[in-house]
Parts: C-alpha cells; structure tokens; sequence
C-alpha cells in the first residue's frame, strides 16, 4: 500500500466479515479516483492513516485522549500527499506517542472506516476515509503526550470499548484483535 494503485487494489481485495467495512470500500475506491485524495484540503473527505497498537500479549491497546475530538481513539492523521499509508499510520503513531519500536504486525489492511469530523473555526465539517494498520508496540517503553493528546494509555483489551464511549469502530478493532 505504497502507492495510490496498491492501495485501490488492496482495498478491492479487502474482506470483512463487518457489513459497514465492506460499504466503505466503494467510498474508498471512489475517492482514491480523485488527484487530491490524500490532501487535508479535498472536500467532502480525504484519506487518513492511523495506528491500532496493542501490546505482544494482545491484552492491551495504545489510546490516545484525542485533544481536538475530545475522544479516547487509536493514534493517526493526514496523509497530507504522502501516498504510503502505511508511512502516514507509523508517522503519526510515532508523532503521537513518542513509541520509536513499533513492529508492523502485517502490511494488509487490518480496517477501514470513514467517519465524519465536525466542522472548526475555519474548516467545514467533512469525512475522513480512514485506513487503520496493526502494529504491536512495547508496554515498557517511555509515552510522549503531545499537543494533540490530553493523555495516552496502555488499556486493557477489554476496557477499550467502554473507555471509548461504545465507538463502533474501536469495538470492530477490538472484536478483530480478539479473533487473532
């Protein structure tokens, strides 16, 4: 998923056993047919990468109190035109927690989602279609928080859910990680 064309085969050949994943691939595909894709200024929507990290037990997975969004999500950002998503996933797990050994767990897909964000002071509300990637990240090694987190924890897999206010993409994350 290096390129704009292994990302658009990837997501064609993506499968899920979640009904809403497979609707978002031809959200995706339609996307990725724009030159603009993967810049933060395409309206209605652009691509994004972020990070679900878990620990080598599988137990526990990173979150981050997102600062802007006011919500316990998996690390990530814009791409802003960098084609590699999965480049864009481990850049903004490394910016947004200070982690410096992930391991990239698979180069596939592990989820795809597009979700809305609500319009700013100087930007409309639009959608980002998010590509998540699995990376397995050391509970002992030191967190960063940044300006873009009120704060960042190792919660347990079973815990993440709830401390995310029942979001249905960090549970479809989860029931995921469980399955492995």
């Amino acid at each position: 998923m290096k390129t704009r064309l292994e990302l658009i085969q990837a997501v064609k050949l993506y499968r899920s056993t979640f009904e809403e994943e497979l609707l978002f691939k031809k959200l995706f595909i339609d996307l990725l047919n724009n030159p603009r894709a993967y810049h933060r200024d395409h309206l209605p929507g652009h691509i994004t990468g972020s990070a679900f990290i878990v620990d080598s037990s599988r137990k526990y997975v990173l979150l981050t109190h997102h600062a802007k969004l006011n919500k316990w999500l998996q690390p990530g950002g814009h791409a802003d035109g960098d084609e590699n998503v999965i480049n864009v996933a481990l850049r903004e797990a490394d910016e947004e927690t200070g982690l410096k050994n992930l391991r990239l767990i698979t180069e596939e897909i592990f989820d795809l989602d597009v979700h809305a964000i609500p319009a700013r002071k100087d930007f409309p509300q639009h959608d980002h279609y998010d590509v998540r990637i699995l990376l397995e990240g050391s509970r002992e090694e030191q967190l960063i928080i940044t300006e873009e987190s009120k704060d960042l924890a190792w919660v347990s897999i079973d815990e993440a859910v709830a401390l995310s206010g029942n979001n249905h993409s960090i549970a479809r994350m989860v029931e995921k990680v469980k399955l492995m």
